[in-house]
């Protein structure tokens, strides 16, 4: 017998060997690249760097922490990105719900592939020509207000502000939402609408007490990619963004580029990510993760 049929026998007889062979690499990657590099990331965070020579001074100390709960810069930015984050996640769910529905539950195979094609669509072309697509939109001179000229309306001057940044992040983020609640939606059983239709249901009670219950779980790992995405993102602010509407990675982008202090670039990095941790404890608790 060869070591390979051996092996092989072992692992058929096994099948916990089997499933923790099949895991090792990739487990391995996740602590040695991910894991590892957040524990290094919280390790930079209680660095400081001289003032004089501009070198980072290993150490142990929350000064980096301290200084983002001094005054109200920082808050009013954190503020502004978890805000804004959940305001496109609120809308984006808004949005998705009707789309979703006539996908998942009225629309034929030739109809439901057309709306599937226009709900990926954006996501084949760049990311960055979509934005700059949206900035020359929401622009002084740029489509929205020659449009809104045209019908004898002011102009919205929504352009380079928060409003903007909600719009064209609401865009971004769209399908992400649209394609778990589809999912949702689609494995919900023919028959529990009938069943509960048969029991005196009218259509409204039965879409708010059946149909929005099992399809909860695919809209909250849709608030998942719509909460995590526009949380972490820095360039949709920097292209869109007026004055006063940096985000909490427009921060951490101009302290590691610009002013080298890579500890606090570290110690506010590492808001978002508890800020997710969260985010994610909830939404596993309402079984989000079984419509991912």
């Amino acid at each position: 017998m060869t070591l390979a049929t051996g092996m092989g026998a072992l692992l058929w007889r096994r099948p916990g060997l089997r499933s923790a062979a099949l895991l090792s690499l990739p487990a391995l990657w996740f602590l040695l690249f991910y894991l590892a590099a957040l524990a290094a990331m919280f390790v930079s965070s209680l660095h400081t760097v001289d003032e004089l020579s501009g070198q980072i001074q290993p150490g142990w100390t929350l000064d980096n922490f301290r200084q983002l709960m001094t005054g109200w810069t920082y808050g009013r930015i954190a503020l502004r990105t978890v805000g804004i984050a959940a305001a496109v996640t609120i809308t984006d769910a808004l949005l998705a719900w009707p789309f979703a529905y006539v996908m998942a539950r009225h629309a034929g195979p030739r109809l439901r592939a057309v709306l599937m094609a226009l709900v990926m669509l954006p996501l084949w072309s760049s990311y960055l020509a979509r934005v700059y697509a949206w900035r020359l939109i929401l622009a002084h001179d740029g489509a929205l207000n020659w449009a809104l000229h045209g019908l004898g309306l002011p102009g919205a001057s929504i352009g380079y502000s928060n409003w903007a940044m909600w719009i064209v992040f609401s865009y971004l983020w769209l399908p992400f939402m649209i394609l778990p609640l589809f999912a949702s939606l689609e494995r919900i059983p023919p028959s529990l609408l009938e069943a509960s239709s048969d029991l005196g249901a009218a259509e409204w009670r039965s879409f708010r007490r059946v149909i929005v219950p099992l399809a909860l779980p695919g809209l909250v790992a849709g608030s998942i990619f719509t909460f995590s995405l526009t949380l972490g993102d820095y360039i949709t602010p920097l292209l869109v963004g007026g004055p006063g509407s940096d985000f909490i990675g427009n921060v951490v982008y101009v302290n590691v580029g610009v002013s080298n202090n890579i500890p606090f670039a570290a110690a506010f990095a590492l808001l978002p990510l508890l800020v997710m941790a969260g985010y994610l404890l909830v939404a596993r608790r309402m079984g989000a993760f079984d419509a991912l």
